[in-house]
């Protein structure tokens, strides 16, 4: 009797593990299989490993782009090398998954912090301790770089000016040209760090995904008035690609609603994957590939980001399943981990390797038709970076990140009196841009 007692208690403690957070008596939202009352993995966990997968894919995306396709261009190529070149020039569709992505982290932080006493202080401190250092140390190395020859071209001083306050995105509105590609999209995120938590804040979930559903019909309708109006679109001004963060927005207010469920969200990923397909399928003829004609320039967006809706939702599920080894890639996890100053640094790198093997080996430097040498500056550009982004993870970064318990509070000293919340979302997700 003693023995099978002790395995009832342990039964119930596991059980209790599932439902609960730590000694919080308030349930975390479950996902019941709709035929049967056997509990499945829940799709909301403090750490979700496969997201790793898709920031890791995200930012391997954008940098075989800039390294390939958007620098180099199809010319002179031919056969195999031409196809997989041509393969990169896609890869900008990354930054559209990190909006998502993001949008999906940080709302979920937001709705389930939202009732503690110290809300802005802890999501501002700690955004601002795993963001700021790194941005402001690239900044800073961009401006020595580009002013010690070592680049080809020099980065100016208003365009770094608008940059540190997070208005890279729109600095053609002041006359500055952009001249580095990458920061647009962080721009973007930090607007809507600015914004968004007010609304998570004071909004209920309905009314913020009434919100989020405003802006996924909005941005559209704006890129609409842009293209007929024949107005410059310009480099990801925030109000035109606002929607892959309200979409992602949407899906953590949903996967935190009484509706969801196993079954519905395998429904709601299938049926998003398959929308977006079509609908570019259908559109090709109307130029939505390309982003051009009316129907591109409005709509190539919202299909991009319901497509890696649908794929952050289908991989939430599959990481939660049998299949879980299939989006748990040790490799692109290590990437993922580092995604953010991956993002950062790349295109620093790409010039400064350029600048020196343009004046010290030009026959390698001239790499346009030559797959070949477009390779072997990869090999450097592409090991430099990772190199980099690792030492700054883990040496420059993690000593800032080992302050978020201090400046920022413990969930264990400053949670709501009013309202026990339980994190589901305890680790900070590293967000980029893009």
């Amino acid at each position: 009797m003693a023995q099978k007692e002790s395995q009832r208690k342990h039964c119930e403690s596991s059980i209790r593990s599932v439902f609960f957070v730590g000694n919080s008596k308030t349930p975390v939202p479950t996902l019941l299989t709709s035929q049967s009352n056997a509990v499945t993995p829940n799709v909301l966990r403090a750490h979700m490993p496969e997201l790793d997968t898709l920031r890791g894919i995200a930012v391997l995306s954008v940098v075989l782009f800039h390294s390939f396709g958007f620098r180099y261009g199809l010319t002179g190529l031919t056969g195999i090398p031409k196809i997989l070149v041509g393969a990169t020039l896609v890869g900008w569709v990354g930054v559209n998954l990190f909006f998502v992505l993001s949008g999906f982290l940080i709302t979920g932080i937001l709705l389930d912090t939202r009732h503690r006493e110290d809300y802005y202080r802890r999501f501002y401190v700690r955004r601002a301790l795993r963001i700021l250092p790194v941005y402001y140390a690239v900044l800073i190395l961009m401006a020595i770089v580009s002013r010690t020859g070592l680049m080809t071209h020099r980065v100016s001083w208003s365009f770094l000016g608008l940059s540190a306050i997070y208005l890279a995105n729109v600095t053609g509105l002041f006359g500055v040209p952009m001249q580095f590609g990458t920061l647009w999209s962080l721009a973007v995120e930090e607007h809507f760090y600015l914004l968004w938590p007010t609304a998570a804040r004071f909004f209920s979930r309905r009314g913020l995904a009434v919100l989020a559903l405003l802006i996924c019909f909005a941005c559209p309708a704006l890129r609409a008035l842009y293209y007929w109006r024949g107005y410059d679109m310009g480099t990801g001004y925030t109000w035109l690609c606002a929607d892959g963060l309200a979409l992602g927005a949407l899906l953590a207010i949903f996967l935190r609603s009484q509706w969801e469920s196993r079954l519905r969200l395998k429904q709601l990923a299938f049926g998003s994957l398959i929308a977006s397909v079509a609908a570019f399928a259908v559109g090709t003829p109307f130029g939505i590939l390309l982003g051009s004609r009316w129907l591109g320039a409005t709509f190539r967006e919202t299909t991009l980001d319901l497509f890696f809706f649908g794929l952050i939702l289908a991989t939430l599920l599959i990481g939660t399943s049998r299949w879980k080894a299939v989006v748990n890639r040790p490799t692109l996890q290590l990437l993922g981990e580092i995604s953010y100053g991956v993002y950062l640094i790349h295109r620093l790198v790409i010039a400064v390797v350029e600048g020196v093997f343009s004046r010290r080996v030009p026959h390698l430097y001239a790499a346009q038709g030559n797959f070949g040498r477009m390779l072997l500056l990869f090999c450097v550009t592409g090991s430099c970076t990772g190199i980099l982004a690792w030492l700054s993870r883990w040496y420059f970064e993690e000593p800032f990140l080992r302050l978020k318990g201090r400046l920022a509070g413990s969930p264990a000293d400053t949670r709501s009196k009013s309202a026990q919340i339980p994190l589901l979302t305890g680790v900070e997700p590293d967000v980029t841009g893009n």
